[in-house]
């Protein structure tokens, strides 16, 4: 069968045929019909038997037959590692060249920005990590709406490194309509709870049976001693005339430490893991693929959809805790039909896992037993109070941590500080007394004044602040002056309520003076004339003082006889000492002047 019969269109048969693909795999014949009539596929099948082209190849199709304006994500592609959401998205690119379509890829690790201006010019197929995916999405970047595909690739994986939260929420933001693809290597039970909730009618595609490795690499084993290890690989390299190898560790510290030996020995090896930026472990990749790079040192973080072409060797410094993930270990090796070798390191604390892996093969593996570095301890490490081995590699790793932690500090500490500013004279502040932190909230936004002085500087008018010298305001002894005691009189004395309009209409007396008979009293007004319009003043009317003072607006007043006394405003120009200048009190006259 070729690629023809699957029912695949001229501009994607093209890709195929120019980047050597001839016959499709198995995993590619049977789920790519099913995919192009728009059936959710559940895909199950070993690593390297080219799963990305099975669900790749028809989603190009199926959205370039009906285009749509505006670039709305249309595709998503959820995958657990950036380097294989990298792959993925780099395929896509060619097999769908000749197409109208555009696709971007966003993960963690690096800056949003660029990523962000991508989606805006419009994508229609999306690869993401989950991180960065749920990063965008709650900043409202993301929109999908319009999505009508939905591929979830390398599902048991996701569950390895924790992703099944972030996947069953990401689930909830998409559309209820849309066609699933459904592909891993290995079909655990949450992975089948997981299927069973998210796929609907799929069909289910099994090449092989789940986890078996592949048969073409050949797989040996060697027994060493953990402080040989390096020794041994390096001599490996040699023996078996590896042109690129790829070697798996327990922990990120293990990957420093085995290329840093290796560098030593002269062989050409770079470390990629989760503590290495993005831009570091692409450079890395990048220099591996090149051939400028010998040996790949990485963890598990690469077992999975790492392709690279024609790797020779793969080298499993430490065995893994899941069977499972040897299975995707050596896969990298022995892809598209190719060969490829697969050697094991096992020393005694790592016998158990070398029974777990195989009992899942269902063989052993064959012995390498004529290496110059044969195992010579044969007693196994302590375990803890809960039975578990006290394995020194993870020791190494914590001691090494901490020195990276005091090294930073270390380095804070003897950073130049920059230069603090000189105050002759001023005294250091006292130290804040504990119990005014009762007191914070109530006393927020306020500021006590130190001294008298300082107050009565602050309350001050503000003309007589500018106006008046500072000594009028700063007395050696504030009750030797007239200041406190101005303000105090001019308090308490009662508010005015009449005003004289200068003599030209008489002079109005208080109505406490005419009831004493101090003044005769006044003849009744004559009648007033009948009140303009609302809005509309008469010709002849004069504004009194206190519609200037309020706006035109004649304030009514209740009539009281427990008031206070009205007292008469002093007009014989002689001032009292609430109009010094030294007070606080300053009065108001209305006057002719």
């Amino acid at each position: 069968m070729t690629f023809q019969d699957l029912g695949l269109i001229a501009p994607i048969l093209g890709a195929l045929a120019d980047l050597g693909y001839q016959q499709p795999t198995p995993i590619q014949e049977q789920a790519i019909p099913p995919a192009l009539k728009g059936r959710d596929v559940l895909g199950c099948a070993q690593t390297g038997t080219g799963k990305t082209c099975a669900f790749a190849a028809p989603i190009l199709q199926r959205l370039s037959a009906v285009p749509k304006r505006g670039r709305p994500i249309r595709a998503l592609v959820l995958t657990p590692t950036r380097e294989l959401a990298l792959q993925i998205q780099e395929s896509f690119t060619a097999y769908g060249r000749s197409l109208p379509l555009r696709s971007a890829v966003i993960f963690g690790g690096v800056g949003q920005n660029p990523q962000v201006e991508q989606l805006k010019k419009g994508v229609d197929i999306l690869v993401a990590t989950p991180g960065r995916l749920i990063d965008l999405y709650q900043q409202k970047l993301l929109d999908f709406s319009a999505l009508e595909i939905f591929v979830l690739d390398e599902a048991d994986r996701m569950l390895d490194m924790g992703f099944i939260h972030d996947v069953k929420k990401i689930l909830q933001w998409l559309p209820a309509q849309k066609q699933t693809l459904f592909f891993s290597a290995t079909m655990p039970p949450e992975v089948t709870d997981l299927v069973n909730s998210l796929l609907h009618d799929p069909v289910r595609v099994a090449v092989d049976p789940v986890s078996s490795p592949v048969e073409v690499i050949r797989q040996q084993l060697c027994y060493v001693d953990r402080g040989n290890k390096t020794k041994l690989l390096a001599w490996l390299l040699d023996a078996e005339q590896a042109a690129s190898a790829l070697v798996f560790t327990r922990t990120k510290h293990g990957a420093n430490k085995v290329a840093g030996e290796l560098l030593k020995a002269g062989i050409p090896a770079a470390a990629i893991h989760g503590n290495k930026s993005q831009t570091a472990r692409q450079q890395a990749l990048a220099d591996f693929k090149a051939g400028r790079v010998r040996v790949l040192v990485a963890t598990d973080i690469a077992a999975r959809g790492l392709d690279i072409e024609e790797l020779s060797h793969v080298f499993n410094y430490n065995l893994p805790d899941v069977p499972e993930t040897y299975v995707h270990r050596i896969g990298r090796t022995g892809r598209a039909g190719h060969g490829g070798t697969a050697i094991s390191f096992c020393d005694i604390n790592e016998k158990d896992e070398l029974k777990a892996i195989e009992k899942l093969l269902g063989r052993p593996i064959p012995v390498l037993e004529d290496h110059p570095w044969p195992m010579e301890v044969f007693e196994p490490l302590p375990r803890d109070k809960k039975g578990r081995v006290v394995n020194p590699e993870d020791a190494e790793a914590r001691a090494a941590a901490r020195e990276r932690k005091a090294a930073r500090a270390k380095a804070r500490q003897e950073a130049p500080k920059p230069p603090a500013e000189k105050s002759a004279g001023v005294p250091k502040p006292a130290a804040p007394d504990p119990a005014a932190g009762e007191n914070k909230k109530r006393n927020r936004g306020r500021r006590a004044s130190a001294t008298l002085e300082e107050a009565l500087t602050a309350t001050a008018p503000r003309s007589a602040r500018a106006s008046a010298p500072a000594e009028d305001f700063r007395h050696p002894d504030p009750l030797a002056g007239d200041t406190i005691m101005d303000a105090t009189a001019r308090l308490l004395a009662p508010r005015p309520r009449m005003f004289q309009d200068g003599g030209r209409k008489g002079t109005e007396t208080s109505r406490s003076s005419r009831r004493r008979g101090k003044v005769p009293a006044q003849p009744a007004p004559a009648p007033e004339k009948p009140a303009p319009r609302k809005g509309k003043k008469s010709p002849e009317h004069t504004p009194t003082p206190l519609e200037v003072l309020g706006g035109g607006r004649k304030k009514k007043r209740r009539r009281s006889n427990s008031g206070p006394r009205e007292v008469e405003l002093r007009h014989d120009h002689v001032k009292d000492s609430t109009e010094l200048s030294a007070s606080l009190m300053k009065p108001y006259y209305l006057s002719d002047d």
